[in-house]
């Protein structure tokens, strides 16, 4: 029988990455052109062609600003998710302040969606050896399972002495924690989602896919909508690296993405983690 893999999407606008974090100002959001909607939808209507369902790890900003987006989401039949506020890292703020950005975020979101949300994703993988407390906070405000971690050492993100796979971080609380999948090669973790997948060859994640399959484990796999967007704006005054990361092969990225969903089975992430 075929291991049922978690896919998931991280909604965020095409300006609010870590790429441009440090080159776009956050009090300049509501000014620039909105493109979340349009591209969420081409999501989703990919997904309808493929008959499945996924979690969608939604910004807090988003969903005060496009609630019929969440309430197409939700009557799709995929899940809501929180995905924090405004993309702020865990790891800059302090256990208190990470607790008012999740009720903050929960609040919107199931106001938007009618829905209990349940699942957690942190922005930019930013759940870390650096935040001993956030596991304990998300037990706190009741959240079932965080896919918060990257076991991975990057210059972004990664907390590479992670377990690959599903692992309880506290012994007195159910919440489990969702690794995004890598694949193993040699001594070596390569990562698969986004970007990642987006610039190297599919035959990577395929890989990564059934070799944690065959492990029995299911693969966590994860992506942002502006990704498949090529006509979004270009932001001349990002880091060349920034540009490269961002802008490369979005033209191609629907294309790989209806062939990986294609290719293996896929389901909503509070599916698998009910399972752990």
């Amino acid at each position: 029988m075929a291991v049922l893999n978690g896919l998931s999407v991280d909604i965020e606008e095409w300006f609010q990455v870590g790429a441009f974090e440090k080159t776009i100002v956050r009090g300049d959001w509501d000014a620039l052109q909105s493109r979340v909607e349009r591209n969420t939808g081409i999501v989703l209507d990919l997904f309808a062609e493929a008959a499945v369902k996924a979690t969608f790890f939604t910004l807090g900003w988003v969903a005060a600003r496009h609630p019929a987006l969440i309430r197409r989401i939700v009557a799709e039949g995929h899940e809501l998710a929180s995905h924090g506020w405004d993309h702020a890292r865990v790891f800059t703020l302090d256990a208190a302040a990470f607790r008012d950005d999740l009720r903050r975020t929960r609040a919107t979101l199931e106001d938007a969606g009618g829905v209990a949300v349940t699942g957690y994703r942190a922005p930019s993988f930013s759940i870390d050896a650096r935040t001993p407390w956030a596991h304990q906070v998300l037990a706190e405000e009741g959240y079932a399972y965080s896919s918060s971690v990257a076991p991975i050492a990057h210059d972004h993100y990664g907390w590479r002495e992670s377990p690959r796979y599903a692992w309880h971080p506290l012994k007195d609380a159910a919440l489990v924690e969702l690794p995004v999948t890598v694949a193993q090669v040699g001594g070596r973790r390569l990562a698969t989602g986004g970007g990642f997948f987006r610039l190297l060859p599919a035959a990577l994640t395929d890989f990564a896919v059934r070799q944690v399959n065959a492990a029995g484990q299911p693969a966590i796999f994860y992506f942002h909508p502006w990704e498949v967007d090529p006509g979004q704006p270009r932001v001349a005054s990002a880091p060349l690296r920034s540009k490269l990361r961002h802008y490369s092969r979005l033209g191609a990225m629907a294309g790989k993405l209806r062939g990986l969903v294609g290719r293996h089975q896929w389901g909503r992430i509070d599916a698998i983690a009910a399972g752990r």
